[in-house]
This record gives structure tokens, sequence and C-alpha cells, in this order.
């Protein structure tokens, strides 16, 4: 097996932790605080390894939130490719500095993510105006060293 192969393994099987850590049923109070587990696991990767999944990986990603959640298709996917995007253009600039650094800049990718959702979400006649739709990229932001350390060891493991 090349290594670009192996490499593929840790993200395939990260975005899938995402996808259910995204879709597991929460209590309604814990429901408004939780991180877009999906979107974080996704900008790491275009943010280390962009070559590695890109802006397939963000479409892909979002295709299988819209249709997980129930909502309009392609939400999350023109969202969370905005984002990836972003990111792509960043990385090497977001990957030289520090933990908490990059955490900011993932900040401000969530809350981007979110606006895109809060367009959309406008556009169809689904409005939710309340401020804790902006909690998540808060709490991304807070998780981002936890989930970099973890998925920078499950990439330097392969």
């Amino acid at each position: 097996m090349s290594r670009d192969t192996l490499n593929r393994v840790p993200m395939l099987l990260s975005v899938v932790a995402g996808l259910i850590l995204s879709i597991l049923p929460l209590p309604n109070w814990l429901n408004l605080a939780r991180p877009d587990f999906l979107v974080i696991v996704v900008l790491y990767w275009s943010i280390m390894v962009p070559r590695a999944g890109g802006l397939t990986l963000a479409f892909l990603a979002g295709l299988l939130l819209d249709a997980s959640k129930g909502v309009v298709l392609g939400q999350h996917a023109l969202a969370l490719c905005l984002c990836t995007y972003i990111a792509i253009k960043l990385h090497l600039r977001v990957r030289i500095f520090p933990v908490w650094h990059q955490a900011l800049t993932v900040f401000w990718l969530l809350v981007i993510y979110q606006f895109m959702l809060f367009w959309i979400d406008g556009m169809t006649g689904h409005q939710i105006t309340n401020y804790l739709r902006w909690l998540p990229a808060f709490t991304g932001a807070a998780l981002w060293p936890v989930f970099a350390g973890l998925l920078g060891n499950a990439y330097q493991r392969t």
C-alpha cells in the first residue's frame, strides 16, 4: 500500500466518527451547544493535509450531513465547501501558528459556516433568529485543540 492510501484511512474514519457525533441524539440543553463535529474534522484535514480530501471531501460530507439531518439538500454542503475553500487557501499560514491561534481561525471559519446556514435558512423560510444559533462556533473553537491533538496522533501513526 502506498503512503497516500494509508493517509486517507484515518481521514475517512474520522469523517465517519464526526458524522456519527453530529447526528447522535442529545438532550435539548446540550444539543444547543453541540459543536459542528463533522465541520471541525473536515477543517482539520483541509488545513493539515489539503490534497487528501479538499473540496470533494467537504461536499460529500456536507451532503451526508444534509441527508442525515433532513434539511435542504446542499445546505451544509455549500457552507462546508465555502469554509473548506478558505481553509485550503489559508492552510500554510494557519499551520505555522500555535494551536490557540489556529482555534481563533477555526472560530471565524465556523462563524462563516453558521452564517451560510443562517442565510440559506432565511432564503428557504426556515428562519431561526435565536442568538444561541452561534453557540456551536464558540464550542467548536474551544474544542479545536482537543481535535487537533487526537487527529494529529491518528495521522502520525500511519
